[in-house]
């Protein structure tokens, strides 16, 4: 990560804190933070052996703290002081920090335990001397929902019209290209785990389904999903059509039916809903989507469990606002073509 806006953070805290956070900093670039070296508290050393360490603050608090977080801020040029509380550092001690911080002109920030919560759902509220964050519930309806809604069917409506050529010629190609319907029709399951039929443009052989069980041992991703970089059944046609995602655009008809968005998680097979576990079923809690948080994020090079992640982020916190920046951010994805198979 380089380049303007970027903060170079030195991590404050106990070795579990810092490697927790070291771990989900260094393993994601959609975040302006850089991690460039981590202060413990205790005896104990982080196990990221790439993380630099200029000092160390004792278990229990001391007069040095703030010269030695600052010490190593100084070194290692950070401008930003990250603090993953704990038993050892919190209250007084993390007040008295901060005093002397912002007295030297470091920014201070405090890792909060929450975990896929947007910034918008929180609001800091002062009792009794406590700092409280207040977490509103993700939106479900309302304003927002009626929004997206009316959004969704005169997006697709005019999606439709305007593409109307583009879908012609390609149902010509495939009709042309192989032997079968033009329009893959399956049952999927969704929103409440309601079952709908989905549109695609055919990209594989007539009997692809009876196919199938002979390629269960070459499945390339992990949970309930089937997916395969080179699956055989797809025709010459339908690899074109998959790696620019034209394949899907007759999903559009879904949305202007009400059974999809044109933003939310991709709709599961029956079979692959019945393995949900209480965890995954909760993407069914929204309408299935066009496309998503997994389609601008590495689509089908996504591992299970990261696709997951990705979806519940949007289901607890989505907003019209946020399908639109995924809307403008799909068209790169597409055009670029990374993870389409």
């Amino acid at each position: 990560r380089r380049g303007r806006g970027v903060r170079r953070v030195l991590l404050v805290g106990e070795a579990a804190g810092i490697d927790r956070a070291a771990v989900l900093l260094n393993s994601r670039t959609d975040h302006a933070y850089q991690l460039v070296a981590a202060v413990p508290v205790g005896p104990g050393r982080p196990g990221q052996d790439s993380v630099q360490v200029p000092g160390r603050l004792a278990s229990s608090p001391a007069d040095d703290d703030v010269t030695t977080v600052l010490g190593g801020a100084y070194a290692h040029e950070a401008d930003l002081v990250l603090v993953a509380p704990g038993p050892q550092l919190t209250g007084d001690r993390l007040r008295r920090l901060g005093w002397g911080l912002h007295d030297a002109g470091v920014a201070l920030c405090v890792l909060s335990e929450l975990s896929g919560i947007g910034a918008s759902r929180v609001r800091p509220v002062t009792a009794a001397g406590l700092t409280l964050l207040h977490i509103a519930p993700p939106l479900r309806g309302g304003p927002q929902g009626i929004l997206k809604s009316v959004l969704d069917r005169a997006g697709a409506l005019f999606g439709l019209l305007v593409l109307s050529p583009l879908l012609l010629a390609v149902a010509l190609s495939v009709r042309v290209s192989s032997r079968g319907p033009v329009f893959h029709r399956q049952i999927r399951q969704g929103q409440h785990n309601r079952p709908f039929t989905m549109w695609k443009f055919r990209t594989m052989v007539a009997d692809a389904e009876a196919r199938k069980a002979q390629l269960t041992e070459d499945n390339e991703v992990d949970g309930p999903l089937f997916k395969m970089r080179r699956d055989p059944r797809v025709t010459p046609v339908g690899r074109t059509l998959r790696r620019t995602s034209i394949d899907e655009l007759p999903q559009l008809f879904n949305v202007l039916l009400g059974q999809m968005s044109l933003v939310g998680p991709r709709p599961p097979l029956p079979e692959e809903a019945s393995r949900y576990d209480e965890r995954e079923h909760r993407r069914l809690a929204v309408k299935p989507g066009l496309t998503g948080l997994w389609q601008v994020s590495g689509r089908s090079d996504l591992s299970w469990q990261e696709t997951v992640a990705l979806d519940l982020w949007y289901v607890d916190n989505w907003s019209v606002a946020t399908d639109m920046g995924l809307l403008v951010r799909t068209v790169r994805a597409v055009t670029d073509g990374r993870g389409a198979y």
